[in-house]
């Protein structure tokens, strides 16, 4: 009835007036985001080729286009090839399988689609949690012939961990089982099992052949024992309306609008609630109250804005803010804390190690973040947690991140704007992990810093000089025990109070527990780094001799610190000039295998690269080296 009317209106329409109508009508359809996902060749990308095709979606020469290279590079014997209308990369085609995420946009009468089609390799698991990220609804293919497949499990896992709670269960390729619906109603009942452990809202299960076009758009005869909804008109009708709209105010700021001296507004997207001109409205992390005065959209004014809009604010009164505060509903603000217990996903080669600091980007703020705890990673066929110190590509466990500041947050659960996450590397720039926030840890909430009476100024008086930490660093054999060591006879001699943390030395109390992979270098490293920084604050000269490889730890060290209180030295030998030392006979069983993991053999160093004293030490005599680290105590 409603097509016929649609007809009727569109026959006595001009041209001009056709055009307005489609658009007036398709700004008014509703937006579906959602994503194919399930194992290697469980054809995901024909499955929306079909359906753009059948659903007439696709231009005259897109089509043709697809009918030669179906010819050329398709899999289905020269008859038309769907998947190739998604998989564009040439190293696809090559291949016959999606590499990275493929979105495309189409809409039909109900309301408009944006699907991510995303790999089924293990290897880009992380290219699906992008596709995921921003999904409303998760289509999973299951091969018919195959069944449940370890990437079945791994995606609708990881569906379920980004918060995705409506599932399409896509049985496909059932024309190789002869439509067989005992195959179909195993398959269906394995998976609502393993859901079980899965925080899914729906599943609906829908036997399919992509290749064939069964239940796609149309209902299949042939499987006449099915009485659900077509794989289209499930995506049609699913209710996924979110309570954004009713949900406190959010406004994380990206802009301070500042075009003279008589405007100052605050830019931005509304990402849950509403809001109106004269409402009440906090600041954080701040706390300041103000109330809004006018909504702006460019050059117009609004009576409000809702969940989805961008907008500029304009407040009252003057009140500080800037990129990364979030404005909130004064009578129901969100928390502010510093640390998390979060859920991560891996995406980098480089592995993640416990201790160690990123950037972390969370609405429209970078902070400084750090690794504090792995509690856990899971073995995604089971959902069973193990124990672990470090993450690697594609992993997924929970962590705590300790921030060097408090921010304002959601838990992802309720709202994903403030609640999501992405770690990036400090030197490459490069993004390594996702993750969603579950809670903030009451550590963060409850303990604040005292202040005390003595402070680190007036124990520097006592001494007579200000604390600082001299930190040593160079490859085994370098010489740094032995410039620490005279070095501190050195200032002692000038009634300076000196402590020395060796490497060694640590190894033996606080440090015992470690070993020596680089997941423990790391620790080692921050614990000695927090020790060294009480001893600073106790007025003390503290001389540190460790190898701390990388330079991660190092910064993050440095970063404990007032600036002019850490000096890093750097003891530059080659290699064979150490190893020719080799003072503990080290490096001769690093060279025969009895000792893995041994820096400059088999793990890494990273030489500083703007060290505050470089010392040759294989050019150097120890006075020259000691007087050169004098100069700056």
């Amino acid at each position: 009835m409603a097509q016929a009317q649609h007809k009727v209106i569109q026959d006595n329409l001009t041209l001009e007036e056709r055009v307005q109508h489609y658009i007036d009508t398709q700004a008014n359809l509703d937006l579906l985001r959602f994503i194919t996902c399930g194992s290697v060749d469980d054809g995901k990308s024909t499955l929306i080729g079909r359906m753009l095709y059948e659903a007439q979606l696709v231009f005259e020469d897109q089509v043709t286009t697809l009918q030669q290279d179906s010819k050329k590079v398709g899999t289905q014997g020269g008859d038309i090839d769907f998947a190739l209308l998604v998989d564009g990369l040439a190293a696809e085609r090559e291949q016959g399988i999606t590499i990275d995420v493929a979105y495309r946009f189409f809409s039909t009468d109900h309301r408009k689609f944006i699907v991510a089609d995303t790999p089924g390799h293990e290897q880009y698991t992380r290219n699906m949690v992008t596709g995921a990220s921003t999904a409303d609804v998760a289509v999973i293919l299951v091969d018919a012939s195959a069944g449940l497949l370890t990437q079945t499990r791994r995606h609708s896992f990881i569906t379920s961990l980004l918060g995705i709670k409506h599932v399409v269960l896509a049985v496909n390729k059932m024309d190789l089982v002869d439509y067989d619906r005992e195959v179909f109603d195993q398959i269906v009942a394995d998976y609502h099992e393993f859901a079980k452990q899965l925080k899914f809202e729906s599943i609906c299960a829908i036997p399919l052949s992509a290749l064939k076009g069964d239940n796609v758009i149309e209902r299949s005869t042939r499987t006449h024992w099915y009485s659900g909804p077509t794989l289209l008109g499930y995506l049609e009708t699913v209710d996924i309306r979110q309570q954004q709209a009713d949900a406190p105010f959010r406004f994380p700021v990206q802009w301070v609008n500042r075009p003279s001296a008589d405007f100052r507004g605050f830019a931005g997207t509304v990402v849950a609630g509403q809001i109106h001109p004269g409402d009440t409205v906090r600041v954080l992390p701040s706390g300041e109250v103000a109330q809004v005065k006018e909504i702006v959209l460019y050059q117009d004014y609004l009576d409000s804005a809702q969940a989805g809009q961008a907008v500029t604010l304009t407040l009252d009164k003057e009140v500080d803010i800037s990129r990364g505060d979030v404005i909130v509903a004064a009578d129901s603000p969100c928390e502010v804390s510093d640390q998390f217990d979060a859920s991560l996903v891996w995406m980098d080669q480089e592995e993640g190690y416990l201790g160690r600091s990123y950037w972390l980007m969370l609405g429209t703020t970078r902070i400084n973040a750090t690794l504090s705890d792995i509690k856990f990673s899971y073995n995604i066929n089971t959902l069973e947690e193990l124990s672990a110190n470090s993450f690697a590509l594609n992993d997924i466990g929970r962590v705590t991140l300790s921030f060097d500041r408090a921010v304002p947050f959601e838990a992802y659960a309720d709202c994903p704007e403030l609640g999501s996450f992405v770690l990036v590397d400090r030197y490459t720039h490069a993004t390594v992990g996702a993750g969603m926030i579950n809670y903030a840890l009451r550590r963060a909430k409850n303990i604040h810093r005292h202040s005390h009476n003595v402070d680190k100024a007036a124990r520097a008086a006592l001494n007579g000089h200000p604390g600082k930490v001299l930190w040593m660093t160079g490859l085994s054999g370098s010489g740094k025990s032995t410039v620490a060591n005279a070095v501190e006879q050195a200032l002692h001699a000038q009634g300076k109070r000196t402590f020395i943390l060796d490497g060694d030395n640590v190894r033996h109390g606080l440090n015992k527990d470690l070993g020596f992979t680089d997941a423990d270098r790391v620790e080692n490293i921050r614990r000695t780094a927090e020790v060294a920084k009480l001893m600073v604050e106790a007025g003390l000269i503290v001389i540190t001799a460790f190898i701390s490889p990388f330079r991660s730890e190092r910064d993050m060290a440095r970063s404990l610190f007032e600036e002019d209180e850490f000096v890093e030295i750097y003891l530059d030998v080659p290699l064979d000039v150490a190893e020719s030392r080799d003072p503990k006979g080290l490096y001769r069983k690093a060279r025969s295998g009895e000792l893995p993991h041994f820096t400059g053999i088999d793990s890494p160093y990273e030489a500083p690269e703007t060290a505050e004293i470089v010392l040759p030490t294989n050019n150097l005599s120890l006075e020259e080296c000691v007087q050169r680290v004098l100069k700056h105590v």
